[in-house]
């Protein structure tokens, strides 16, 4: 296959032995509860820190869609390597893991590149991205065909840039059976009860599906989030086509997988999160 992207962070961030790897992540989704959802599954939050890390709290939200069919899925990621101006989008070919290649949908990716001219194919931002990458084996284990479309997005990308691309991706989504999932971790510091109280608001715009909100409180600072151009545009796309419930699944951070609580430790947060709907599917326009 032609621009195939070659893993980057395999034997780091996750196993690169497939039958190590495969058996991890089914090892986090025996583990996570499977949270009630009452509608039907949109979008999810997953954290993309090294498995060790942040593995079973991703496997909360690949727990929801274990075994569902769907015709693509959309993963928007933050650039941690490379300064996106817009969003890059891997419109052709396919993206290897150990547990084998996944191939992009070049049609639904050229159909959201069209929207904006901001939105095109940058190589360099997916070159050595984790962000993206590490949602790829929870997806081929928790779920069975599907193509993706792959978007690196400028982590705090403004509220005008995250509308647009939330609204080509739900103008595209419409015709199809599509899952979003936004790709983020949330408060990076050395003071673990600041991570905690942030993450907390962050959590509580999410349970309340409330995006101006968020946007603001990111805005001045009051809640952080590496990914917050992801979730906000999953958010947005999520509302364009129905969605009207958000629920945190869960939520913890680096000092709580360690247990090393200590001031001046550094520590992540994480949360993984679901957006649904719960009437009748509304269309965009």
């Amino acid at each position: 296959m032609e621009n195939l992207r070659e893993p980057a962070v395999a034997g780091a961030f996750y196993p690169s032995n497939p039958d190590v790897l495969a058996d991890d992540v089914r090892g986090y989704l025996s583990k996570a509860e499977k949270a009630a959802v009452e509608g039907e599954i949109i979008g999810l939050i997953s954290p993309h820190a090294g498995y060790a890390y942040s593995g079973q709290v991703a496997a909360y939200a690949y727990k929801l869609v274990e075994g569902m069919d769907f015709d693509d899925v959309v993963v928007i990621a933050p650039s941690h390597q490379w300064p996106v101006e817009g969003a890059s989008i891997y419109h052709r070919g396919g993206f290897r893991t150990p547990l084998g290649v996944v191939t992009v949908d070049g049609d639904m990716c050229d159909e959201i590149m069209a929207f904006d001219t901001r939105f095109q194919f940058i190589p360099e931002a997916h070159a050595g991205e984790h962000s993206l990458e590490v949602q790829l084996p929870f997806l081929q284990v928790s779920l069975d065909e599907y193509k993706l479309v792959p978007i690196v997005l400028m982590g705090g990308a403004g509220y005008e840039l995250c509308q647009s691309l939330g609204e080509a991706i739900s103008k595209s989504v419409k015709h199809r059976n599509c899952l979003i999932v936004a790709s983020s971790d949330l408060t990076h510091s050395y003071d673990y009860q600041q991570v905690v109280a942030q993450d907390g608001i962050l959590a509580r715009h999410v349970d309340r599906f409330d995006i101006d909100g968020l946007a603001e409180n990111l805005r001045k600072g009051k809640c952080q989030a590496c990914g917050e151009g992801p979730i906000l545009t999953a958010m947005m796309a999520a509302k364009a086509l129905g969605g009207d419930r958000g629920k945190v699944l869960k939520l913890t951070n680096s000092g709580d997988v360690t247990g090393d609580k200590r001031p001046g430790n550094y520590t992540v947060g994480y949360l993984a999160g679901v957006f649904y709907r719960t009437g009748t599917r509304k269309e965009a326009p």
